[in-house]
């Protein structure tokens, strides 16, 4: 099973920047979309941004659109969140995952899932 691992969470100000990373364990990465999902205090999971396997295509959820950018590495088996004006209701842990599709991964269908890094924007 695909493992990742997410690193760059922490606690800023509102209106600064972070850059989460996800890196994964297997040697086929490159054939998997990827996907960024956060879960609030007390709310369900949800969508943010998918890429697709070969980083040609990308969907965001339409709240954050604007202000966060997903990317990949596929050689270091790497992909990346730059969140920017970040809010304090961006606060939340943030999760990665694969997927076969953007679509089954915006849809919240993803195979395989970090265990998540907490970010805490305060006002």
């Amino acid at each position: 099973q695909v493992q990742l691992v997410e690193s760059g969470g922490g606690l800023v100000q509102a209106g600064a920047s972070l850059r989460l990373s996800c890196v994964s364990s297997t040697r086929t990465f490159a054939n998997y979309a990827m996907g960024w999902f956060r879960q609030a205090p007390g709310k369900e999971r949800a969508f943010l941004a998918a890429m697709s396997a070969t980083g040609l295509s990308r969907t965001y959820e339409v709240s954050v659109k604007d202000r966060f950018t997903i990317s990949r590495d596929n050689v270091n088996r790497t992909v990346y969140l730059q969140m920017n004006s970040l809010k304090p209701e961006d606060t939340a842990v943030y999760y990665c995952a694969s997927g076969a599709t953007i679509n089954t991964l915006s849809a919240g269908n993803g195979d395989s899932w970090g265990r998540g890094t907490q970010v805490t924007v305060s006002s």
